[in-house]
């Protein structure tokens, strides 16, 4: 799930620059509290033909680099998890010239010694979602692509650096379970996500890394444990003034390691990302 607090920001708006010039090499996917990390703020409109993005798109600098960020649930928080426009929000970010993003999220962790306030960097992804559009090859041929390691790993060896760089003691893997939300885990589900040997647990991080893929774009994830899920530990079970609390507490450095981890990403990739789509009919056109 999505744990993510957002907070308000002004910044300028402008047209969308012409597709000819790209206006962003790294995309920054999260709650609007990153717009204080960049420099020369001003924000664009783009249609995409899966309907408007989140909202917004505010683009700037970074230590030389061209960032494009978009609030993941608009910067009014106006779309649940199971309402984000995913498709748009992706094909937003490569048309306007993306090739790399960066997804921090908040998180409920199944395991206990990874308590509130820890990063992880996971390798691997469970789909237990339900209903969500996840692929923008639904028509036409069909392409499937490896989705056997869902996330760049060039960008999480960077991201793993970048966190240690910036002070934190990040875990490098686990899996992150996707669920459908609104709603948190009932003890028997979190017991159950435990016990597969899964690590965390999230609302948003699927169909984002998977729409990534389709793209050719690299997608790295950084994921803030806020919680710990309801099967881990008696009590209550899961609140969201905690998972408010504990982002809040966090939320500066994690700002500071987001932009670390942008400066630090290979100007040119020399992953498999670029290459996915090599030898495919696609049915559509990407920008």
């Amino acid at each position: 799930m999505s744990r993510m607090a957002s907070v308000g920001a002004m910044s300028t708006f402008v047209s969308q620059p012409s597709p000819s010039e790209p206006a962003a090499e790294i995309g920054v996917i999260g709650g609007s509290g990153f717009y204080s990390f960049l420099d020369d703020v001003e924000e664009v409109d783009v249609d995409t033909p899966y309907g408007p993005p989140s909202d917004r798109i505010a683009l700037g600098v970074l230590g030389g680099r061209r960032v494009a960020f978009i609030p993941r649930h608009g910067r009014d928080h106006r779309f649940p998890p199971h309402r984000i426009p995913y498709r748009a929000n992706m094909w937003a970010l490569r048309s306007l010239g993306v090739r790399q993003v960066v997804a921090p999220s908040a998180v409920g962790s199944l395991v206990a010694e990874h308590g509130p306030g820890t990063l992880v960097v996971p390798d691997q992804l469970v789909d237990r979602t339900s209903g969500r559009t996840q692929t923008f090859y639904d028509e036409g041929a069909a392409i499937h692509l490896s989705f056997a390691d869902p996330y760049c790993p060039a960008g999480r060896r960077v991201a793993v650096a970048s966190a240690r760089e910036a002070g934190w003691e990040p875990v490098d893997g686990g899996t992150l379970v996707v669920i459908e939300g609104p709603r948190f885990s009932t003890r028997a589900e979190s017991r159950w996500y435990a016990a597969q040997g899964w690590t965390l647990v999230g609302m948003t991080g699927h169909p984002e890394a998977v729409l990534a893929r389709e793209l050719a774009l690299c997608y790295t994830p950084l994921c803030l444990v806020t919680d710990l899920d309801a099967g881990i530990e008696e009590g209550e079970g899961v609140t969201m003034e905690e998972v408010l609390r504990v982002f809040a507490a966090n939320i500066d450095r994690l700002r500071v390691l987001v932009a670390e981890l942008v400066q630090s990403l290979p100007a040119t990739r020399d992953c498999a990302c670029p290459n996915v789509l090599d030898g495919m009919k696609l049915p559509l056109e990407l920008p």
